[in-house]
């Protein structure tokens, strides 16, 4: 079992069972899934940049991602349908707390001038989105490799009804929220 995994198990569940005063054990929100999604629409003019950033996607994620297609054409960006646009992973289980664990631990302190992630991320229904701008901040990635800056979206999916629980479940993970009193971006 992950770190996180136990993590959960034998102090996080305890703590939301307290904080939230739920009934029993399952009503406590748990992570169900982390979905890693690029966008890549400078793939149209150069192919070999979809290769790289499926290569690196791989690492990063530990399985491989599926291939994006375009849904409509657009003229005035060179669209045609059915063209290869994006990339996304969807992970589960192990994999997700593990990735999570990186990503906590060694990619969100590489970033530069980090003040903390914003808590407007959240959707309203114990959703979780953010944004890097550069895909270097994780240890697999190798920086000669990488020419052009590649961007990455990351949600976590929860099983919380709201933001509220939500956000301290990924904060008793140890995701590094801005605090209040911080009202830079």
């Amino acid at each position: 079992m992950s770190r996180l995994k136990e993590q959960y198990v034998e102090k996080i569940v305890p703590s939301l069972l307290n904080e939230f005063k739920y009934g029993n054990q399952m009503q406590v929100p748990k992570l169900k899934t982390i979905v890693l999604s690029m966008g890549l629409g400078r793939a149209i003019q150069d192919k070999k940049l979809l290769e790289l950033a499926h290569s690196e996607l791989t690492k990063i994620a530990g399985q491989k991602p599926l291939i994006c297609k375009a849904r409509k054409s657009v003229s005035n960006f060179k669209l045609r349908e059915g063209m290869d646009i994006g990339l996304k992973v969807t992970l589960r289980k192990q994999r997700m707390y593990e990735f999570l664990d990186r990503l906590i631990n060694l990619a969100i302190p590489r970033v530069r001038d980090f003040r903390g992630l914003s808590p407007k991320g959240f959707d309203g229904h114990g959703n979780f989105s953010m944004g890097l701008n550069e895909i270097v901040v994780f240890p697999e990635v190798d920086h000669d490799k990488v020419t052009q800056p590649l961007g990455m979206n990351i949600t976590m999916v929860t099983t919380a009804n709201t933001d509220q629980e939500a956000k301290q479940l990924l904060k008793l993970f140890g995701m590094p929220y801005k605090t209040d009193g911080d009202t830079s971006n």
